[in-house]
C-alpha cells in the first residue's frame, strides 16, 4: 500500500467508495493508471474537492499538496483532520516560508523516485469561471526531472459540490475523465527553460481535450479573499516569474 497504513487505506477506499454511492460520477480511463512504479496525475482544478475526488476514486494513492495548517492545528478536531488528509496521502507546506514551494517541488520528486503517484494542479489555483488557464511549468519541470509519466485527468462539473465560497458540500454528479499517460524524455533537474515550457503545453493540451474547458493563455491568479478551505498549491518555483 505504498508506506501507508491499512487504516489509511480503508479511510481512502471508503471515501472513493461513498463518493460513488452519493454523486454516481462518470469515470472514465482508470486502466490508465499505471500499475505499479512512481506516477504524475496532472489534473485541471474546479472544487476544493477536486484532490479528495481524485484520491478516493484512484484505484491507487495520490498524494497531493495542502497547506500545513491542515496537520498542525490542535485539539481532537486537529487530529482528526490531520488523519483525515494524511489518509488521502496529502503532504504538508508551509506558505508562510519563501523556500516552502520549493521544498514542496523537491519532497514531489523524492516520493515519485520510491514508486508513489503524486498530484499537481499545473493552473496552480482553481478556475473560478470554468476556463482552464495556463499551465505553470512546475509539471513539465516534475516530468523531465523524474521520467516519471503524466496521467492527465479532466474534471468537469466538480464545482457543483462546493461552490467556490461556500462551506457546506452538496452531492451532485460530476465527470472525471483519465488520458493515456503522456512519457517525456528524463533529462534530470537541470533541463532547458524551452523544453520545459513544451512539454508543460503538451500536458495542458491534454487536460484541455479531456475536460472540454475553454481555454485561457494567461495565469490563473489566486483570488483575493481565498476560501479557509482552500488547499495550498505552491507557487512554480521552477522558473521564476516565468512560471
Amino acid at each position: 500500500m505504498e508506506g501507508r497504513t491499512k487504516g489509511q487505506e480503508r479511510i481512502r477506499s471508503a471515501g472513493g467508495s461513498l463518493t460513488r454511492l452519493l454523486c454516481r460520477p462518470v469515470v472514465t480511463g482508470l486502466e490508465n493508471v499505471p500499475d505499479d512504479g512512481g506516477f504524475i496525475v496532472a489534473s485541471n482544478h474546479l472544487s476544493f474537492l477536486d484532490s479528495v475526488l481524485i484520491q478516493g476514486i484512484f484505484p491507487r494513492p495520490v498524494s497531493f499538496i495542502a497547506k500545513a495548517e491542515y496537520f498542525t492545528q490542535p485539539g481532537l478536531r486537529g487530529r482528526g483532520k490531520k488523519f483525515f488528509f494524511e489518509s488521502f496521502g496529502s503532504v504538508p507546506v508551509d506558505r508562510t516560508k519563501q523556500s516552502g514551494a520549493v521544498e514542496a517541488l523537491f519532497d514531489l520528486t523524492t516520493m515519485i523516485r520510491a514508486g508513489y503517484g503524486i498530484g499537481i494542479y499545473p493552473e496552480g489555483t482553481r478556475s473560478r469561471d470554468g476556463r482552464l488557464y495556463r499551465g505553470k511549468n512546475g509539471v513539465g519541470w516534475l516530468a523531465l526531472a523524474t521520467g516519471a509519466p503524466v496521467v492527465p485527468v479532466g474534471l468537469i462539473g466538480t464545482q457543483r459540490l462546493q461552490p467556490p465560497g461556500r462551506t457546506m458540500i452538496r452531492p451532485a454528479k460530476f465527470q472525471m475523465h483519465i488520458g493515456e499517460p503522456l512519457q517525456f524524455e528524463h533529462l534530470g533537474e537541470k533541463h532547458p527553460l524551452p523544453v520545459r515550457r513544451q512539454a508543460t503545453g503538451q500536458i495542458m493540451d491534454a487536460i484541455a481535450e479531456l475536460s472540454g474547458q475553454q481555454r485561457v493563455h494567461a495565469y490563473n491568479a489566486p483570488p483575493s479573499d481565498p476560501s479557509p478551505s482552500d488547499p495550498s498549491t505552491p507557487r512554480d518555483p521552477s522558473s521564476g516569474a516565468d512560471g
